[in-house]
């Protein structure tokens, strides 16, 4: 019964200084914060490495010390926390504080994608789509795509239209594009022209080719006169 409680203590507590660290980061007293969240991380907390890994990379309630924030960073990715798994992706791709490593940037963000991250899979999306760091590989692009734009995923709705148009998919490609075209994406206007063009759905493709010359794409004004979309 007396270990239950006390687990019991332990649990409250760090639920307790988690809260605490967050409203004293809030306030700009990182030194407190830096302690409070230094004793979750040592306890396997993942949100706290997280935090840890911060304050050593910006030095705020610490002196700056890069190999200390990756040490607190790697801690919490080795114990599948999807958020560190992409920062250490991005760390690795871009050479920020650690030599460029496009393997183990792939391998980071690839674990942070099963793990359902969606920025991991656009950036996945990505290197599969250049053929960086990874062979190229079009299919895997678009499927990373696709399932980071169903959970919302900006940059991902964005861009997998446009993929879409140029494996020739016009069905799936009007699907994203509407969707696009719908938060006033501009140049979506004028792709969903081409694209009803393609399929033959004139007058589709004028609905969207007048919003898109309405917008000042010259693009779309020949569009207009290739198919006379004037007749539709």
């Amino acid at each position: 019964m007396m270990k239950f409680l006390l687990s019991l203590f332990i649990i409250t507590l760090s639920l307790f200084a988690a809260q605490s660290a967050l409203e004293s980061f809030k306030s700009g007293d990182y030194k407190k914060a830096f302690k409070l969240y230094e004793i979750d991380a040592k306890a396997g907390d993942t949100k706290a490495q997280n935090a840890l890994s911060y304050l050593y990379f910006n030095g705020l309630g610490i002196k700056s010390d890069s190999k200390k924030g990756l040490y607190w960073l790697e801690k919490a990715a080795a114990l599948n926390d999807a958020v560190a798994q992409y920062d250490l992706g991005m760390m690795y791709l871009n050479g920020y504080n650690v030599e460029k490593n496009k393997k183990a940037a792939f391998n980071w963000l690839s674990s942070a994608s099963d793990l359902n991250n969606t920025d991991a899979q656009y950036n996945l999306a990505l290197m599969f789509y250049n053929g960086d760091g990874t062979d190229l590989n079009v299919t895997a692009s678009v499927n990373l795509l696709d399932k980071a734009a169903r959970k919302g995923h900006q940059k991902s709705s964005k861009n997998i239209g446009r993929i879409y148009m140029q494996l020739l998919e016009f069905e799936n490609a009007t699907y994203w594009l509407e969707r696009n075209a719908q938060t006033g994406d501009e140049e979506a206007y004028y792709l969903l022209a081409e694209v009803y063009c393609n399929l033959e759905k004139y007058s589709d493709a004028k609905k969207w080719a007048k919003k898109s010359i309405d917008s000042g794409n010259m693009e779309a004004s020949q569009l207009w006169e290739k198919y006379k979309l004037e007749k539709y």
